[in-house]
Order: structure tokens, then C-alpha cells, then sequence
């Protein structure tokens, strides 16, 4: 199962191509605003910084075309309004609220739904390959991938349907570790490699670009004993899987740091905004709704992850 399951991966996706941006439109602080004009549509627990100069001048270095690659975190699956549904794509997604901070001259947002590192060099059905949309001029590169190669969407499903085994114990962490090693650690161990060669394709397309590699958010709380009538895992499953997030974002911040790219860490700011919060609270949401796609960031996730991004491009 990947993130977002619903989008058939055979889906098709008109070829991407870069799309001029107008420097304001209505309703939306852009880039006149600076980087500090997303903290004024944003929660006051998930707003940035405001930059200092030399930052605010190192964001719009890379304003000039910025490529946004990635999966249904990336991509806004589910979020008002769905600007491609074949990738459920929302122009409400962090890539477009920086694209607009920003002021971006030229945005090419490939990111989709159900992608995995495969579909960066490899179509996605009928979908380019998402790479094919950098340029040797790229000045700005976020990539958010890695949680299909694990099938973390999968991991979820499997958690939900064992718990009634032993609601009290951790079945689902049991049935990843039957014969004694942790299958998911070894999936991120062994997506190590792939985020590497993504990586070093991106550099070698867009040379001058900033390359910025986001990581996920906290899905779901560290004590779950009071949300499983909103996330039914067992008691002893949360933990377990909340671990294992940690390890894959862990894993993806390492390759960040070898591979010549900034980690965004999105998890930090979004403990306690899990989906196990009350509506309004929660930046995941806990099932499929009006809001989002289910197990997957809302639209106060994809602000606060905008802003955990440009904080970063700012230094």
C-alpha cells in the first residue's frame, strides 16, 4: 500500500512543465512579504522565524526555479483544492506556499502520490519520471520520498487490522519481527542507498541547485492508550511504529548530510499535532475526509511544513 493508497499508481500525469508564477495574487501573502508573510496564514504553534536579511536574500537566490519532488506527504493528497487528481496534488501543499512566499519566478511541482524512489528516474504509469523536470538553471530542489519504499501506508493497515489480537501487547511490531530481525529497519536500511542515488542525479542535473530534503511528520503520538478509538492499533504498537518513523527520518537526515543536501525536520515541530488530536489541534489527519487523505498531513500540516522549509533555504 503506498502514500496515498487511493491514486493508482497507473494514473496517468500530463508532462511537467514549468509554470510562470505572478508575483501576487488575491488573498495570498507572496513574496513583497517575505518569507514571514506564511507565518501570518499560519498556526502561531507552526510559524517561523521571521529571517534576517542575509537569509530573506539567500531564499530569493532561490526563487529563480524551484523544482518540488516527492510523494503523497509532498504532494498534499486529499487537501482543498486538488489542482491534479491523478496525483492528488493540492495547490495548497507545502511546495506551493513556498513557491509563493518565496516568489518563485518558475515552479515545475512533479510531486505525486504513491511515489517511491523508483519514480524519480522511472514512470509512474503514465507520469514522467520526476527528475526529468530539473534543468542545468534549478536553483532550489525538495524532495520528500522514502515512506513507499517502506510501504509505511501498509505498516498502518497491518497495525489497525492485527490490534484486536493483543490490544494490550504489540502484535503489529510482532509481525515484523518473527523471525528476529526488524523487517522495517531493514527497508530503511535498504532504501539508505536509494536516497543516495537520488541524490547524487539531482546534483548532477541541477548543479547550482540548493537541494532540500524534507522528512516526515509525527503521525502518531508516543502514548496512544487514550486515541484508540481514533487510531485502533494496539497499546503497545504506538511506540513501536513511532520508533520506526524516527529511524526513517533519521535515515534520510544521514543521507542528507553525505550527500551535500539540508534535512528538514518536520517531525520535531509536529509532536503533538498527531492524528490523534482533537480537530483544529492535529496537523494528520486520523481517516479520509474533507480535510486530507487519511494517516496523511492537513493543510496546518503542509503550512507547518512549509515553514520548517524556509527556515532552512533562509540560512
Amino acid at each position: 500500500m503506498s502514500l496515498h493508497r487511493s491514486v493508482p499508481r497507473t494514473a496517468g500525469l500530463p508532462p511537467a512543465t514549468a509554470v510562470r508564477r505572478p508575483l501576487a495574487r488575491a488573498g495570498v501573502p507572496l513574496a513583497a512579504a517575505g518569507l514571514a508573510a506564511l507565518a501570518l496564514a499560519t498556526p502561531a504553534t507552526a510559524r517561523p522565524a521571521a529571517p534576517a536579511p542575509a537569509g530573506h536574500a539567500r531564499a530569493k537566490a532561490a526563487a529563480a526555479h524551484y523544482v518540488a519532488l516527492g510523494d503523497s506527504y509532498s504532494a498534499g493528497a486529499g487537501i482543498p483544492d486538488q489542482v491534479d487528481v491523478n496525483c492528488a496534488r493540492s495547490d495548497q501543499n507545502y511546495p506551493s506556499l513556498i513557491a509563493r512566499t518565496i516568489g518563485a519566478a518558475q515552479v515545475t511541482d512533479v510531486t505525486c502520490s504513491g511515489a517511491d524512489t523508483t519514480d524519480m528516474t522511472q514512470r509512474q504509469g503514465s507520469a514522467p519520471p520526476q527528475l526529468d523536470a530539473l534543468r542545468p538553471d534549478t536553483t532550489l530542489v525538495t524532495l520528500g520520498i522514502g515512506g513507499n519504499d517502506l510501504d509505511l501506508t501498509g505498516v498502518i493497515t497491518r497495525c489497525v487490522l492485527l490490534a484486536n489480537l493483543a490490544p494490550n501487547g504489540a502484535p503489529c511490531k510482532s509481525s515484523y519481527t518473527l523471525l528476529g530481525t526488524d523487517e522495517i529497519r531493514s527497508r530503511i536500511n535498504a532504501t539508505g542507498p536509494k536516497i543516495e542515488a537520488v541524490l547524487k542525479d539531482i546534483h548532477t542535473r541541477s548543479p547550482q541547485a540548493k537541494v532540500v530534503l524534507v522528512g516526515y511528520p509525527a503521525i502518531v503520538p508516543d502514548d496512544g492508550s487514550a486515541c484508540r478509538d481514533t487510531i485502533p492499533f494496539a497499546e503497545g504498537d504506538f511506540a513501536w511504529f513511532r520508533d520506526e518513523e524516527k529511524a526513517l527520518n533519521s535515515m534520510l537526515a544521514e543521507q542528507a548530510a553525505v550527500y551535500d543536501a539540508a534535512y528538514v525536520d518536520t517531525y520535531t515541530p509536529s509532536v503533538g499535532h498527531d492524528a490523534c488530536k482533537a480537530d483544529g489541534v492535529r496537523w494528520i489527519e486520523p481517516k479520509e475526509s474533507a480535510a486530507a487523505a487519511g494517516f496523511h498531513p492537513n493543510a496546518a500540516g503542509h503550512r507547518s511544513m512549509a515553514g520548517a522549509v524556509l527556515g532552512v533555504i533562509s540560512r
